[in-house]
């Protein structure tokens, strides 16, 4: 890829081990297959998707620059220079689309900041996956990442984003750590008013994928195997 200013490309990954070109264009592999810069948040991982999508690419002719929580914010800073010098570079996400709940977030920044062409490719999100199957208001609604893990504070949070949701016509969407996602279910049973509606969608894209809107009095009948799966939760009060 030669540019007078290389690229940042925006690389979608699958959502789990779903075969890659299953849920990405073919437009994702060839811009893999034509890069050798990659930043990413774990490299195993990466390199695995790498070799998952474009086979015959020299792993060993790879430079991997990582955004995990151990990077120094300062060299961080420094992971787009290569690109003054005509090198495009690819931002993988761990799981999805890079930067939309993703610490690649602050790569994108830079990168405006340096005046370097931001390009993102279409990929799976979660996310939007979630909300397209809910049923809900698709003209207005918020992503909320994780909720507090202590207990009294988490359910406020949900008491406040319900009223908001009503308020506003606004879903309201919000994710867990995996191995907590039972618990965040069981309060959202206890803690929404009966009539709200509540969609929750696990394992998307995948063989195992579940994805059910109910009201929360529907719900108390329903006990879905959620652990350790990643799921995302949607409420939309009318």
């Amino acid at each position: 890829m030669n540019n007078s200013t290389g690229i940042l490309y925006l690389i979608p990954t699958t959502l789990g081990d779903n075969e890659p070109l299953e849920v990405l264009p073919l437009s994702v592999k060839k811009v893999v297959e034509e890069l050798d810069w990659f930043i990413v948040e774990n490299e195993k991982s990466a390199r695995r998707f790498i070799k998952s999508i474009a086979p015959e690419k020299s792993q060993p002719s790879l430079t991997i620059l990582k955004i995990d929580k151990y990077a120094d914010p300062v060299e961080v800073r420094t992971y787009l220079d290569v690109c003054s010098q005509g090198i495009s570079i690819g931002l993988l996400s761990e799981a999805g689309v890079p930067a939309i709940a993703d610490p690649g977030a602050e790569i994108v920044k830079l990168a405006h900041e340096k005046g370097i062409r931001v390009i993102p490719l279409v990929g799976p999100s979660s996310i939007i996956l979630a909300m397209m199957a809910s049923g809900f208001n698709g003209q207005n609604f918020a992503f909320n990442g994780y909720l507090p893990i202590d207990s009294s504070e988490r359910k406020s949070v949900i008491k406040d984003l319900e009223k908001l949701s009503k308020e506003k016509n606004q879903s309201q969407i919000f994710i867990e750590t995996p191995f907590r996602n039972e618990k965040m279910l069981t309060d959202l049973k206890t803690t929404l008013n009966s009539a709200t509606k509540l969609c929750v969608a696990c394992d998307i894209t995948l063989r195992m994928e579940y994805i059910k809107t109910l009201t929360i009095q529907d719900w108390k009948n329903e006990n879905p195997d959620l652990h350790k799966r990643p799921t995302i939760f949607i409420i939309h009060k009318e």
